[in-house]
């Protein structure tokens, strides 16, 4: 890879996310806890300004810049000082793979001083693969995300001209809102405005698969969560029903009644009201969440209202509105015109480990080492005949699947083994004030009221009234979404531990190659006398999670970009608490984000159904108060009335 002098690529992991971050920059680079703060200029050189947010970072922490054929680090006065490797430096010239200490973040640089190139296992964003499109399989190889198609020349002005979108002979529609994403996110904004008075014709969801679950069962399917199984963590909330009542668990219990089978549904019922003191916490079936999405999603006239179409930018119009350009199929570009827009495109990428990555990449071997949410049943088919050993890694709702679908294989063929590879230990919860999440094996599990915090108790308060930096210290603190503490699964988890075919292994992955037989082989540096070790396995399978971040939707990026957005703390869109991009504020139009991509906002839980809904919620108290067509505030007798509609399966 190619490059020019004064190039730095940065590696740190992010205390808060967990995620890997490896952005390619050019100096200037300068680093603090606050973005304004930090020269937008230096030398006549637009600088590359990073958030490092901790309490423990000054606002103007440090910058590194390109001074005469070195890279130099300097410190800016900084409270805690400029550490590089170990010691602390107010001015120092570095060189290639240094480890750069500002507060807790720990920044490699990784650079060459001539432009010959850099390290190529660094070179590029080795976190992301990009996620299959719905009709085409798993791709042979991970591939970057695709840029942003050629747009008309009117889509380069910060305002478009809606007559020049006209101009172009290509296919224009104007409506009041619309939805992209077209996903669970875009759905339950979607039912919110129908049963607040807004009429079919008035909305539109754009996106790639008409059902707004499809990804996410998609992605249910590849992490081995069939149509029965029970969905895991924050499942609790009904995404086809505002109200919640009647909720999952009375539904699934007045269908075994139905069915003559009493004991089942009075063990739903106990369940519900027992838990988490008596029994684990209630979470319903997969297949019935997707059946009651369909039976909503016919009532409220979401086919009429969804759009096929790959959405490829969006810019504000001349007029107050936003024009957004989409690709209905293929070599194909038309426009829609509206006046309030809601943003719920969720994880663009299926997040992937550096060093699984490269092996792929290096081997062309996507068979051995897969990623949980990928197509990977070829897995259990083979260890179920052969038997073999896996090496997990991760260790979240994902992985802890994962290993419940390895126990069932081995109910078929009792010759597979796990190795289960974390990072390090993990002797005790999150804590924050009296309050402290349970570990068991190295597991963290979600209590069960974390998602209802979030929603109505004093966390979501405290969220909400605090500044972009405390709410970092306070996620930080609290803990995200974990594994759900489920007594099934942990008796599981020691019965492996007791009987030998699951073991716990820490260490840090120093690379993953192939050995003599093709096998993939991880070495890592384990603490204490043994040093670096090596684990061989027949399949490697990373459990690590999504990715959310900006960059890796090109959609996103190009907005953020285009119209030089801010990003919290988290690398998220900023929002307000309700949800808004102000930046993005055109007159009267307003523009929402919700999920994944708002993480590190007003809200803790925001990919949870329960997430899903209160920003929703919240969107469109903003819409009514700013006057948006058609709309009404819900009131006690409205929302009875609108329920009762609900339950009788009438159109809003």
């Amino acid at each position: 890879m190619s490059t020019i002098p004064g190039q730095v690529r940065l590696n740190w992991q992010d205390p808060v996310t967990g995620e890997q971050r490896t952005p390619l920059l050019t100096c200037p680079i300068a680093f603090g806890r606050e973005f304004a703060q930090m020269p937008a200029e230096l030398n006549h050189q637009r600088v590359a300004r990073i958030v490092l947010n901790s309490s423990q970072v000054s606002r103007y922490h440090t910058v590194i810049e390109w001074v005469q054929g070195h890279i130099r680090v300097t410190d800016q006065n900084s409270s805690n000082g400029t550490w590089v490797n170990g010691v602390l430096q107010p001015s120092c010239n570095v060189s290639n793979g240094d480890l750069l200490k500002i507060g807790p973040y720990e920044i490699t640089l990784m650079f060459t001083l001539d432009g010959t190139g850099l390290p190529t296992a660094e070179a590029s964003e080795q976190s992301i693969i990009q996620v299959p499109e719905p009709d085409s399989p798993v791709p042979a190889a991970p591939v970057a995300a695709t840029p942003v198609n050629v747009l008309p020349p009117a889509f380069q002005a910060n305002q478009v001209v809606v007559q020049d979108l006209y101009a172009t002979q290509l296919l224009v529609e104007e409506i009041d809102y619309l939805a992209v994403g077209a996903g669970l996110g875009s759905f339950i904004w979607v039912n919110f405005l129908r049963i607040s008075g807004a009429a079919p014709q008035q909305i539109r969801a754009l996106g790639i698969e008409e059902r707004p679950y499809a990804r996410y069962q998609r992605l249910c399917l590849n992490s081995q969560i069939p149509p029965h199984e029970r969905l895991r963590s924050n499942s609790d909330s009904c995404p086809d029903n505002i109200w919640g009542w009647p909720g999952y668990a009375l539904r699934e219990a007045w269908h075994e009644f139905n069915k003559g089978k009493l004991n089942p549904a009075l063990q739903y019922l106990w369940q519900v009201f027992a838990e988490p003191t008596f029994i684990q916490t209630y979470t319903p079936r997969a297949g019935n969440v997707f059946a009651s999405i369909d039976r909503e999603a016919v009532r409220i006239g979401w086919p009429q209202m969804y759009r096929f179409g790959r959405v490829r930018a969006i810019r504000k119009t001349n007029d107050g509105r936003y024009a957004i350009a989409y690709s209905p199929g293929r070599k194909q570009t038309a426009f829609v015109v509206a006046r309030h827009v809601h943003l719920a495109t969720g994880y663009p990428v299926l997040q992937f480990l550096p060093d699984l990555k490269a092996y792929r990449e290096q081997t062309r071997d996507f068979k051995s080492v897969v990623n949980a949410y990928e197509d990977h049943n070829h897995v259990y088919e083979t260890l179920e005949r052969q038997g073999g050993t896996v090496v997990l890694r991760g260790r979240g709702i994902v992985a802890s699947r994962i290993i419940q679908r390895l126990h069932e294989a081995r109910q078929r063929n009792a010759n597979i083994s796990i190795l289960h590879l974390m990072r390090s230990p993990k002797p005790k919860g999150n804590r924050f004030r009296k309050a402290q999440r349970s570990v068991d094996n190295h597991f963290e599990f979600q209590p069960f009221n974390w998602p209802k915090a979030c929603w109505g108790g004093t966390l979501r308060e405290e969220l909400e009234q605090a500044t972009p930096d405390q709410r970092t210290n306070f996620l930080a603190d609290w803990g995200g979404t974990t594994t759900a503490d489920r007594q099934d699964w942990k008796d599981l988890v020691q019965t492996g531990l007791d009987q030998g075919w699951y073991q716990i292994t820490f260490g840090e992955v120093t690379r993953v190659v192939p050995n003599a037989q093709s096998r993939p082989t991880t070495y890592i540096q384990e603490k204490g006398p043994r040093g670096e070790i090596q684990l061989e396995a027949d399949f490697i399978i990373d459990a690590t999670g999504l990715d959310s971040k900006v960059k890796a939707s090109p959609l996103l990026n190009d907005l953020v970009t285009h119209y030089n957005l801010p990003l919290n703390p988290a690398g998220r869109l900023a929002v307000t608490n309700d949800f808004e991009l102000l930046e993005m504020r055109n007159q009267n139009g307003r523009m929402y984000g919700a999920g994944a991509i708002t993480f590190g906002g007003p809200y803790a839980a925001v990919d949870s159904f329960l997430g899903l809904q209160y920003t929703a919620l919240q969107a469109l108290d903003g819409l009514v108060a700013a006057r948006a067509p058609n709309l009404r505030r819900l009131n006690g007798i409205s929302s009875f009335l609108q329920w009762l509609k609900w339950a009788q399966n009438k159109t809003p």
